[in-house]
């Protein structure tokens, strides 16, 4: 019975190593953020869940799916980029260029619906759901005549990631 009783309270202590160690608090009483550090080997899983979550946004609407196009990836990676250069969230590149310029440059086909943006430390979740707060990146994320969608982002040394989705048709 001691044996026993020795092997549960070894096996507890090192059970306990185990947990998660609680959140750093605030002094407004709430959780410390914690960094979103995104890794190249994420690139992948990180485009298709933002896919999959607009296009469960978009059947919830009764709109068609989406399907990500690897020409808007390029586009929406290279604005990404470029407005960190900028160090400014805005549609327009350091060139001058328009979304359009730059759905053209890329070779895409279809017409462009509509770019959405934003300059955060938040994850592409948090992103999608306060893009959906606001009813004009909502048009553009729920718009009927949408087929294809591009999302990509850069993130700099210190966290802040520069995300950039846009829809074609």
């Amino acid at each position: 019975m001691t044996r026993l009783l020795s092997i549960l309270l070894a096996l507890s202590v090192a059970l306990s190593a185990c947990a998660p160690s609680p959140a750093q608090i605030g002094s407004d009483g709430k959780p410390l953020p914690k960094m979103y550090r995104i890794e190249k080997r994420d690139v992948g899983k990180i485009q298709f869940r933002m896919l999959d979550s607009v296009n469960a946004l978009r059947s919830a609407s009764n709109m068609q799916p989406v399907a990500l196009n690897p020409e808007l990836n390029a586009a929406a990676a290279t604005h990404s980029l470029d407005m960190s250069a900028q160090n400014r969230p805005w549609h327009f590149g350091s060139d001058g260029s328009s979304p359009i310029d730059r759905v053209r440059r890329v070779g895409y086909p279809g017409p462009l619906i509509g770019e959405n943006i934003s300059e955060t430390f938040e994850t592409e979740l948090e992103t999608l759901a306060a893009w959906m707060d606001k009813p004009d990146t909502r048009r553009v994320l729920l718009s009927p005549r949408s087929i294809n969608m591009g999302f990509s982002w850069y993130q700099e040394p210190n966290g802040k990631i520069w995300w950039t989705l846009i829809m074609g048709g």
